[in-house]
């Protein structure tokens, strides 16, 4: 009788495990001190906070702005993306089968202060383009949505910023840890508004306080370029949203 019990326990116990969806937390919104002059975190110490926040992955999205760059990188395009990289190349060496680490880029132009936010990115990409500096949304955005790439903009309702041309954008950042809540509300309106579909969350981590704020989370895990991208294209994700 005994043993019938424990093999109906090992049943149900096995059903249940079947029967169950896994959840999977993925921050997409992160900075390395390696790369980001305004980032307070290695990147190996990011990467060990975020497993231990309990995320199964994260995407480098470091700056690439104006003041990213040593005056010197603004003349050799290899040397600065060689800089640009060092950031996610770090991150990317403590990497495992359980937690995923991917390359993204927050993008800011000359004499602008927005920021738009690129995934699917690689690395060939970056030394192939021109110096993205330079360009405009526009170009910008045709070069790297021509390469299958998801071009959003970042916390468009944070002060100083405008929004972009929604003709421009994949999707918008609706929900970012270090906005405000009335700014995250209007992100959210204005791209309800333009019917721009995909709408992200990010903690937008600089520092340990930043931590697992925001990000997404997946029924399924994301390993490559290619799972985030389908993803984020199918809606099959929910927000995280840790409003400070």
């Amino acid at each position: 009788m005994l043993i019938i019990k424990k093999i109906k326990c090992i049943i149900a116990k096995e059903i249940f495990i079947k029967g169950a969806k896994m959840e999977y937390k993925y921050e997409i919104h992160a900075h390395t001190k390696n790369t980001s002059w305004c980032g307070q975190l290695d990147a190996e110490e990011l990467v060990r906070k975020y497993k231990e926040a309990g995320y199964s992955g994260i995407v480098i999205t470091d700056h690439y702005s104006p003041m990213t760059f040593h005056i010197s990188e603004f003349f050799n395009k290899k040397k600065a993306i060689d800089h640009f990289l060092e950031g996610y190349r770090k991150a990317k060496q403590f990497e495992t089968e359980e937690f995923s680490v991917l390359l993204g880029v927050e993008l800011r132009f000359y004499a602008t202060v927005n920021d738009y936010l690129i995934y699917g990115v690689t690395e060939e990409m970056l030394y192939e383009l021109p110096f993205l500096l330079s360009l405009y949304i526009k170009k910008a955005s045709r070069l790297f949505r021509e390469r299958g790439c998801i071009f959003l903009q970042a916390h468009p309702f944070r002060k100083y910023i405008r929004r972009a041309n929604p003709k421009h954008l994949d999707g918008v950042e609706v929900f970012n840890a270090k906005s405000t809540k009335e700014e995250n509300d209007n992100s959210l309106k204005w791209a309800e508004e333009n019917n721009i579909k995909i709408h992200t969350s990010g903690s937008d981590c600089h520092r340990e306080t930043g931590v697992g704020l925001g990000g997404i989370t997946t029924e399924e895990p994301i390993k490559t370029n290619e799972d985030l991208l389908r993803i984020l294209k199918s809606g099959n994700y929910k927000l995280i949203r840790n409003q400070k």
